[in-house]
């Protein structure tokens, strides 16, 4: 299984913590959005990075900490062909140990409770990033990513 890349031991262009809770994660979305590396991507690609990243976040303050709200980072780093991404939680691990599929119902008429878990949200986190790696090691969950810039 390939590993992700280690962004720490690298020079990060943003590196910030914080409680995953939805308040918190709407304001952090913004404050990250609008300083490098995310505010040099074009308007296309940070438009897609706020979707992702609101949609991993989400996830992790749902169902990583579903009784409370626990600390989540995120390293970002800018390269040649986008921005990087590592989030890192000490929440619950991903059902299996493994990102779910995101494949999309073959209905899409289906009532809510009968969606497929990781249907939308997945299929968009893995329509719009490169090389994206789930790893769960000493008790942390580990998402790395590439938001891929046009511009």
């Amino acid at each position: 299984m390939p590993q992700p890349p280690d962004l720490e031991g690298q020079t990060t262009d943003l590196h910030i913590a914080f409680p995953a809770n939805p308040a918190v994660i709407r304001d952090t979305l913004l404050r990250i959005l609008a300083v490098p590396p995310l505010s040099g991507l074009s308007a296309e690609a940070r438009g897609n990075a706020e979707l992702v990243l609101a949609e991993v976040l989400n996830n992790v303050a749902e169902h990583a900490y579903p009784e409370r709200a626990g600390p989540v980072s995120i390293l970002l780093r800018r390269v040649d062909d986008g921005v990087c991404c590592q989030i890192v939680d000490r929440g619950l691990a991903m059902p299996g140990n493994r990102l779910p599929e995101g494949e999309l119902p073959d209905r899409l008429n289906l009532a809510l409770d009968d969606l497929p878990e990781g249907g939308f949200g997945w299929h968009l986190i893995r329509s719009l990033t490169c090389d994206l790696i789930y790893v769960r090691s000493h008790e942390e969950n580990r998402l790395s990513f590439r938001l891929p810039d046009d511009g």
